[in-house]
């Protein structure tokens, strides 16, 4: 059996990614790990290089934002590129943004062997803790932020990277156009696993927090967007819950070196970007979901089709 990990990058220092923790924590369980370093505008391509591990396999490719200018289709399509040059039976997902909390590898890694001959299951559900402005926060609205995500897909059985490459699908004869599309497409039959990933991309320095919503609007408009403000307003973090578990390991460094902390806010009102969570409508879902249903969503959005637990 052999396992890929891959993953995109692109302005990593500019937008202050922890792509150098992102790619160390899926790097122990993984035979081979695709990199696709996009057109940077600082030296994302020398920090990747400097990755001690032969595993990493770099591979070059120019951002096409005028073909996959609507809705940030672009990530789909670089993600897509990554995945084809993937070699593995089961192939390991990880956005820049994104770190596997400590020992979900492990679990990952025995569910690949475990189901590798049952080609019914496609793929693998790992669960999500979504960090807010700072490490100590994070965000409990499951509309605001997906509770579940596949980030391990079976090779070679026309999967493909779907929307913003948020998730995956499967998309026979795909001509690599339109990753908006849902005619002819179908969603992967997947087991969901007891391991978290720890997304922090709503958990950076504020001054690269700025420029990287600038660029996010630019990409889901197609429109040039610049930044106004000298860095972004997370609001007022106190409202939300605190974090009291511990972080993945190779986050340890660059948590002690936080030097943003005092542009953060504990009064006022809630971020904007939040806005909508704290709305009465909002509140009694969210507690329902959370308190009654166990997680389990209220009409929400879910593209794939669980058929199963695993390591629970």
């Amino acid at each position: 059996m052999i396992i890929s990990g891959f993953t995109i990058i692109r302005n990593a220092v500019l937008f202050d990614f922890p792509v150098i923790e992102s790619i160390s924590s899926v790097l122990p369980w993984v035979d081979e790990f695709i990199v696709v370093v996009g057109d940077s505008e600082d030296n994302t391509d020398a920090l990747i290089s400097s990755i001690a591990s032969d595993k990493i396999k770099i591979i070059h490719a120019n951002w096409d934002t005028v073909t996959y200018s609507e809705k940030c289709m672009i990530y789909a399509h670089q993600t897509d590129i990554a995945l084809s040059h993937c070699k593995g039976d089961w192939c390991i997902y990880i956005q820049a943004d994104e770190v596997l909390a400590d020992g979900a590898g492990q679990v990952i890694a025995n569910a690949c062997r475990h189901y590798l001959k049952d080609r019914r299951v496609e793929g693998f559900l790992l669960k999500y803790i979504h960090f807010f402005g700072y490490y100590d926060r994070y965000v409990d609205a499951l509309h605001f932020a997906y509770p579940k995500e596949i980030r391990v897909v079976r090779n070679h059985i026309e999967v493909h990277s779907w929307s913003d490459a948020q998730s995956f699908k499967i998309i026979p004869g795909f001509d690599y156009k339109d990753y908006l599309q849902k005619k002819g497409t179908r969603k992967l039959n997947c087991i969901e696993l007891n391991a978290y990933i720890y997304h922090y991309g709503w958990c950076r320095d504020p001054r690269r927090m700025v420029k990287k919503v600038a660029e996010q609007h630019s990409l889901h408009s197609g429109r040039e967007h610049v930044a106004e403000e000298t860095y972004f307003d997370y609001g007022n973090l106190r409202l939300l819950p605190e974090f009291r578990g511990g972080h993945p390991a190779v986050m340890k460094e660059r948590i002690n070196q936080t030097d943003w902390k005092h542009l953060l806010k504990y009064t006022g009102p809630p971020s904007a970007v939040l806005g909508k969570k704290f709305k009465l409508k909002y509140r009694i879902i969210n507690f329902i979901e959370q308190k009654i249903l166990g997680g389990r969503l209220i009409a929400g959005f879910k593209n794939y089709k669980r058929v199963g637990r695993y390591g629970f």
